[in-house]
């Protein structure tokens, strides 16, 4: 059993260092790994990167993460992820980390994403260039996801996690109004989770959203945003292709 820790939107800022270390050094008696499901960072600068770097560093624990879209607010993202990595932060966008936990191999595969909609209410790429572009980005965000699944497949993972800042599902979307989905996810995420197989798939962003969901191909979806999960992280256990949800509780 692989106990996987996971919270997004922490939006850490100036006065925030400390608020979450106390809970993060408890992870070492409750998880295996932590993952972190974008905006860390309220307005993405380096010096917010830091603090959020403080708050993770030598945990005892793997720490892997993707920015969300408040990482890329003031054009840092690079510094963001080079803060994030300095403090020993496995930062992936299109790329996945195998992870050697206990004699288990676990993958998980990781990109921001971007908007677009779902199935049935979704955009496409077609009209003005500017339309073409917003799917295309979404697009290429699924098709690197979907590539370091199938990588991690190859390396041989026995359980893979798919790492997502945007949701691929409407389902942990409720709560939030109906006018803003198409800016809070893509299906196409979801298809690249279905076609190469995932145990699970961890997202944030949608604050008032809801915490479990499924992809049309049976791959369970949990919205880990702070806001949603009330908590400093959740904690899901993974055997197999068999998850149930911990109490999270530090």
């Amino acid at each position: 059993m692989i106990r996987v820790a996971a919270v997004g939107d922490i939006h850490l800022g100036p006065g925030s260092a400390g608020t979450l270390r106390p809970a993060f050094d408890s992870l070492g008696d409750c998880a295996d790994l932590l993952l972190l499901a974008g905006d860390l960072t309220r307005h993405g600068t380096r010096e917010e990167a830091r603090i959020v770097a403080g708050e993770v560093a030598e945990l005892g624990v793997p720490v892997v993460a993707v920015l969300g879209n408040h990482d890329y607010q003031s054009d840092q993202e690079e510094a963001v992820a080079q803060e994030l990595t300095a403090a020993g932060v496995h930062v992936l966008e299109g790329t996945g980390i195998a992870l050697d936990i206990d004699g288990t191999r676990v993958g998980v595969a990781g990109t921001k994403g971007f908007c677009g909609g779902f199935a049935g209410r979704s955009g496409s790429e077609f009209g003005e260039p500017e339309m073409k572009a917003f799917i295309r980005y979404t697009r290429t965000c699924a098709d690197g996801l979907e590539k370091a699944l199938r990588e991690l497949q190859e390396d041989g993972s026995d359980l893979r996690i798919a790492l997502t800042h945007f949701s691929p599902v409407s389902d942990t979307l409720a709560g939030e109004p109906l006018e803003i989905y198409p800016f809070l996810g893509s299906y196409l995420l979801a298809e690249a989770m279905d076609g190469a197989g995932a145990d699970l798939a961890v997202h944030g962003h949608a604050h008032a959203g809801a915490e479990h969901g499924m992809t049309a191909g049976g791959v369970r979806v949990r919205n880990v945003a702070m806001p949603v999960i009330d908590r400093a992280f959740a904690v899901y256990h993974l055997h197999g292709s068999a998850e149930k949800p911990g109490d999270g509780r530090p």
